[in-house]
């Protein structure tokens, strides 16, 4: 990655960055950091992972997709720069598809040339290609038990790996971690002689947020944090207009009316825990009825476990492979459908097996629109997001 971004002329070097890493909250933070930067009359932009439909998601500038030209363009930059540097690489390396993306990413930011780009890890930290921008602050929002067989099986490992990034004398904001986390954060942050930020656990202003979700008013206090740490201090009327304006594609995003259909990227423990404590309020005493998909390398019983309260049934389906393979993960696959409703059974929940994913969300669809009227949850994974939408009728908010 740093013969690549030296290849393209170190993109990534021309603008300020904010390095945003933690195992849940990352993308939310992100946005919601670039609109904040973006209201106080920062130029700014992002770069956020996973994508729903497009790879040119990944990059907004100014709040808004990067535009097709505009990316058309950093793409072909990137491609001639990694042709050159794959000549280069030991036999049998090359740069890969998230790497080319992520320096996409950093031209289309400094083509755009924004004066900030807030840039989401992919994984872990340390090793991450994102890992090559001078940030001047770096985000810990959070860190959950997810991608162990890479960043380590216990949460001091995982913490240690997305901390590596923090950059000497520069800010660190933490958001909700354990104790023992805080404490790695705390010495770490000393080691490389780094202000340290704790983020509250909710917004320090009277703000509504548009974004759904009680998790959200956390990931909004840590981008508030982040801002400010940037900034010097943020005004509490343009942050407010910020909680009221700014959404989150894919974190209990509503793709249909009647009855209500919801999809939730939730796709670990944490995750998932997080989505079940704001479904209460969200669903105002109907049943839910969920549509769910896993990946097979996640904990599924501990999503399970934690989503079963706030369920009402649950039809269990598979992730489609095109929807894995269009976004950069051939060879990963789905959890069997019925080996997901075993799970779900064996946590009190009455699970319907229904292996084809527009079958079984039509299945969910149904349920829910009996009496009394009942909402649809698509959760499990972030490439649930993408075939829920483009089921025919989601997009007008009419039942398919």
């Amino acid at each position: 990655m740093r013969k690549l971004t030296t290849a393209l002329g170190l993109p990534q070097h021309r603008f300020a960055s904010i390095h945003v890493v933690g195992t849940n909250g990352k993308s939310s933070v992100a946005r919601m950091t670039a609109a904040l930067l973006e209201a106080h009359g920062v130029s700014a932009g992002a770069c956020v992972s996973p994508h729903a439909e497009r790879w040119s998601e990944r990059t907004l500038i100014h709040g808004e997709e990067v535009a097709p030209a505009a990316w058309a363009k950093a793409v072909e930059q990137v491609a001639r720069a990694a042709e050159g540097v794959n000549r280069t690489l030991a036999e049998g390396e090359a740069v890969t598809q998230f790497e080319a993306a992520t320096a996409a990413s950093f031209v289309a930011l400094a083509n755009a040339r924004v004066q900030a780009g807030v840039i989401e890890a992919g994984l872990g930290g340390r090793l991450d290609a994102t890992n090559t921008i001078p940030s001047k602050v770096t985000v810990l929002t959070s860190i959950g038990l997810d991608h162990t067989e890479w960043l380590g099986e216990t949460e001091l490992e995982i913490a240690a790996e997305k901390l590596a990034v923090l950059r000497d004398q520069t800010t660190l904001v933490l958001g909700g971690v354990s104790d023992e986390v805080r404490v790695l954060a705390e010495d770490t942050a000393r080691g490389r002689n780094a202000r340290l930020i704790l983020a509250p656990p909710e917004p320090e202003l009277d703000a509504r947020l548009r974004a759904p979700g009680d998790f959200q008013r956390r990931n909004f206090a840590i981008a508030c944090a982040a801002a400010a740490a940037f900034l010097g201090r943020i005004d509490p009327a343009l942050a407010a207009e910020v909680a009221a304006s700014v959404t989150v594609p894919g974190r209990l995003e509503q793709i249909a009316e009647r009855p209500p259909v919801f999809v939730d990227a939730a796709h670990n423990p944490a995750g998932a825990a997080a989505l079940a404590e704001s479904l209460p309020a969200l669903a105002d005493g109907r049943r839910v009825v969920a549509c769910l998909a896993i990946l097979a390398d996640k904990d599924a019983e501990a999503m399970v476990a934690a989503l079963a309260p706030a369920l009402g049934s649950v039809v269990c389906t598979e992730l489609p492979a095109a929807a894995l393979e269009g976004h950069g993960r051939p060879g990963a696959r789905s959890r069997p459908a019925e080996e997901l409703a075993a799970i779900c059974e064996s946590a009190g929940l009455a699970a319907e097996v229904e292996p084809d994913f527009e079958a079984a969300l039509r299945h969910a669809v149904a349920s829910a629109a009996e009496e009394p009227e009942g909402l649809v949850l698509v959760a499990g994974s972030h490439y649930t997001i993408a075939p829920a939408r483009a089921m025919r009728g989601f997009r007008h908010g009419s039942t398919p």
